[in-house]
């Protein structure tokens, strides 16, 4: 996975050391690709280096950082080749708060993301040489610079260009085809998810955390209230009903929770009283619970009672597109409460400056409400391992995902570990015929916010972390 910034530096801390790490001398960068490549499959690096001795000495046409190759036909940097692989992958639309011409530098650059992409646009960059499958690797690579109109310019920047093809579930994020029956050549009826439920949010405990640091405050509602999906009342799915388990049902269910990890994480997060953490050192924490709950993933394919039905291949697909919404899925359930307890304890000890309060995105804003709503909605839920494992595995047999070679047949798997979360919902909670739906619709709120979170700079993961803690703790100690 492309990342935009480079991890941030350390600030000033207390006296003693921290129980969980040293602060490091260089902090080490999230995963590339989101999982180990020589446990699945190799994946093309995609990029062409400049082959120049003096490749070093080339800078980014687009902000000026030291340039590490020909990327999208002009020499560029990592950063703003992977900021434009994903605005254009995404189809994101960016506005500008000022005039349109804000300066572009390796410190300012996330300043601004429409003047970002404006830019690269300006400079010749070429949508059309990223790859469909949205995998690592370029495609046309022998086209260089492009030049466009101002008019094509502006139906780009504008999204007008994206309205034909674009299918989000909410007009912002990813469509929704883990419902199995969704496909639009299949029925017209509408599916599970096709009627939106509009639900406001409170930020909790962030209005009195902002006001604690920068003496400001924030209006009780953000401006993107969270949605999620409601039953259709066409829903094809078999109406709640007092009935035995099918055998098959919990044997399929037996195995996939035999197939998951659910020991406590291993990563130390413990830390002396009194110890301020830096920036750095939670970084650092933070990239650690990463990589061991990526490794669990790895482990929890291998086991998989339909691990021998599908190709390497398309376990390499599934995986690079779906480890940060499964990683996220786990941290709000079976993992929750070392996450939610132990991990919140570091982050309380982790003061931001008022830099980076000032400097926090919009985005970063969005993914903090929402991840705190969908946090209360598990809580709320109290979602079982049998049901944990369930949508775990709907949630990774996304048939919708491009480049892989057996779509029906992910599609069936699809089908069968619904109607049994199903079978089993409706059989082991009679009393509360909507749970099975409201455990489904919680899906595509997990991949929209998984979508948002690789667009928040890395120096604001540290805040991101403390703020959405902070708030969920406090409210769970008033329950």
């Amino acid at each position: 996975m492309e990342r935009d910034e480079r991890p941030p530096s350390g600030g000033g801390g207390g006296g003693g050391s921290a129980g969980f790490l040293e602060p490091p001398a260089a902090l080490p960068p999230p995963p590339r690709n989101g999982f180990c490549q020589d446990e699945l499959a190799e994946l093309d690096p995609g990029t062409i280096s400049v082959p120049d001795d003096r490749a070093e000495q080339r800078t980014c046409l687009i902000c000026g950082d030291r340039a590490t190759g020909l990327h999208y036909g002009i020499i560029s940097c990592e950063g703003c080749k992977g900021f434009f692989k994903r605005s254009i992958c995404n189809k994101r639309v960016y506005r500008c708060s000022r005039d349109k011409n804000c300066v572009m530098s390796r410190k300012q650059r996330n300043r601004c993301q429409y003047c970002r992409l404006l830019k690269c646009l300006q400079m010749g960059m070429n949508r059309k040489a990223i790859r469909e499958d949205g995998m690592p690797g370029g495609r046309n690579k022998s086209i260089g610079p492009v030049q466009i109109s101002e008019e094509e310019i502006e139906r780009i920047m504008s999204g007008q260009e994206f309205e034909e093809e674009t299918n989000h579930w909410s007009n912002h994020g990813d469509s929704d085809h883990s419902s199995p029956g969704n496909r639009a050549s299949e029925s017209n009826q509408p599916s599970p998810g096709s009627t939106l439920s509009s639900r406001s949010v409170e930020l909790n405990g962030f209005m009195a955390f902002r006001e604690q640091y920068m003496g400001m405050s924030v209006p009780p509602h953000y401006q993107y209230i969270p949605h999620l999906f409601s039953y259709s009342g066409h829903s094809p799915l078999l109406p709640p009903q007092a009935r035995s388990l099918d055998p098959q049902s919990y044997s399929l269910i037996h195995q996939l929770v035999s197939a998951e990890d659910l020991e406590p994480l291993g990563t130390p997060m413990l830390i002396e009283d009194g110890y301020a953490v830096t920036q750095a050192e939670l970084f650092a924490l933070l990239c650690r619970l990463a990589d061991e709950l990526l490794f669990r993933q790895i482990a929890w394919i291998k086991k998989l009672p339909f691990f021998c039905e599908l190709s390497i291949k398309d376990y390499t697909c599934l995986l690079s597109s779906t480890w940060q919404e499964l990683i996220l899925l786990s941290s709000l359930t079976v993992y929750s409460k070392q996450i939610f307890g132990e991990l919140a304890d570091v982050t309380a000890k982790y003061s931001p400056s008022d830099e980076e309060l000032h400097r926090f995105s919009d985005e970063g804003m969005e993914v903090i409400e929402r991840l705190i709503y969908l946090y209360h909605k598990f809580h709320q839920l109290k979602v079982s391992n049998e049901e944990y494992a369930c949508m775990k595995a709907i949630n990774f047999l996304n048939q919708d995902i491009r480049g892989l070679t057996s779509a029906s047949q992910l599609e069936q798997l699809n089908k069968r570990y619904w109607y049994i979360c199903q079978d089993f919902t409706e059989y082991k909670y009679t009393h509360q015929p909507n749970r099975f739906p409201d455990l489904m619709m919680c899906l595509p709120e997990i991949r929209y916010i998984a979508g948002k979170m690789v667009n928040v700079p890395l120096e604001q993961l540290p805040l991101l972390f403390k703020v959405v803690l902070h708030s969920c703790k406090t409210n769970m100690g008033k329950e």
